[in-house]
């Protein structure tokens, strides 16, 4: 189905006139035609989705699960936008989420944002999903990092362009500040107003183009983009932890992602993008379940094999059920966390690298540095840098 999605305008930036798009407000007009194969790709969805919850419920402790897997998340967002960072540098860093790399700031300050906008919408005093929200969660993703300069958890007031380095040579133009408040306020009416009778899911779908459509900010809307869909999932209670993201999804089929949100724009093709979000949602939903259960019974394994070693103390026992928040670690921040002196600390962690848990990186003598390989290797997999 062809349609218009919105309407062309001429606006000037930088001393040229360029045609800057104005998306129409959702839903789709025609309405969105949901044929036989999105209804089948979206129970797929919603059935990975329920399974999903089903097996975080599962494990023993989810606190090492959301670790990891918010973790992944703001590292493979930043990474879609050229931060070059790994997941071994975010978790070589202390418990206080900065570095002095700022590679790895940046994605400290995507942790801190999300961590800020779930606890918000989360909570009966927080602030609800809205504009001010995202204008909030913004200003903390900017702070102290590239992109500080630009307005901070404020909507931008000056025409902003995607791809060229004028504005004449741009991939696309959003619509100029005063079009884009207007847009911004349809969009905000959308995230509460379900009279298309959609599916939760599909919506979100919508909603997500529609805001990197807008791109309110002079830089970071990416990565809110996809946060937003986080907080859309747990406020339409689609999601209680927050361990769905599609990010790594967006960033394997990154052409495709672009040449979608491009064909909406430029034909009204939003059945397709529907299509590939759906997909998206249950290939994430379905890999954070394998990869979780492949977590666990490392975790599981590895616990069986300390208990049976008649090496293992009280302080390796305790040290092991750390390591899934800390599989990176020195001594001295081990000793701290567990409340212990260094000796016992050593003889632990001694014992961990007899039975092949943890191993030592450094080569060092002092201010040694140990790995939990077999557990960082699974998490780890999709967040190689592009």
């Amino acid at each position: 189905m062809s349609r218009i999605t919105g309407k062309y305008i001429v606006s000037t930036t930088t001393g040229e006139e360029v045609n800057a798009f104005v998306p129409h407000p959702l839903p789709p007009h025609p309405a969105l035609e949901v044929d036989q194969e999105m209804k089948a790709l979206l129970k797929d969805a919603e059935n990975s989705l329920q399974k999903l919850d089903m097996a975080t419920q599962l494990v023993l402790s989810q606190e090492w699960l959301l670790y990891g897997f918010v973790r992944k998340e703001a590292l493979v967002s930043s990474q879609i936008e050229g931060t070059q960072a790994t997941l071994v540098d975010l978790l070589s860093i202390t418990e206080s989420n900065t570095s002095e790399n700022a590679d790895v700031e940046e994605v400290c300050n995507y942790l801190n944002a999300f961590n800020y906008a779930w606890k918000e919408i989360s909570s009966d005093e927080g602030l609800p999903l809205s504009l001010r929200l995202i204008k909030n969660t913004h200003e903390i993703l900017l702070q102290g990092v590239r992109g500080s300069q630009k307005s901070p958890g404020d909507f931008r007031q000056s025409q902003n362009w995607i791809g060229g380095l004028r504005p004449s040579t741009a991939r696309f133009v959003p619509p100029p500040p005063m079009e884009m408040m207007t847009c911004l306020d349809e969009l905000e009416k959308y995230f509460y107003n379900t009279d298309d009778h959609l599916p939760a899911l599909i919506r979100i779908g919508l909603i997500h183009v529609q805001f990197e459509t807008i791109h309110p900010f002079l830089d970071g809307n990416g990565r809110i983009g996809r946060l937003l869909i986080a907080l859309l999932l747990k406020q339409d209670g689609l999601m209680e932890s927050p361990l769905l993201y599609l990010s790594l999804f967006f960033k394997k089929n990154r052409d495709t992602y672009y040449d979608l949100l491009n064909k909406v724009r430029t034909k009204g093709d939003w059945e397709a993008w529907v299509k590939f979000f759906l997909t998206g949602v249950k290939t994430v939903s379905d890999d954070v379940v394998q990869t979780s259960s492949k977590l666990h019974r490392i975790i599981t394994e590895d616990r069986k094999k300390l208990l049976a070693d008649p090496q293992a103390t009280v302080s390796s026992i305790r040290l092991l059920e750390e390591l899934p928040q800390k599989p990176i670690f020195s001594v001295a921040e081990i000793a701290k966390k567990m409340d212990l002196t260094t000796p016992p600390v050593n003889k632990a962690v001694n014992v961990l690298v007899k039975l092949g848990i943890v191993s030592e990186v450094t080569g060092k003598r002092r201010d040694r540095v140990f790995k939990y390989e077999t557990y960082l290797s699974v998490l780890a997999e999709g967040t190689e840098l592009i």
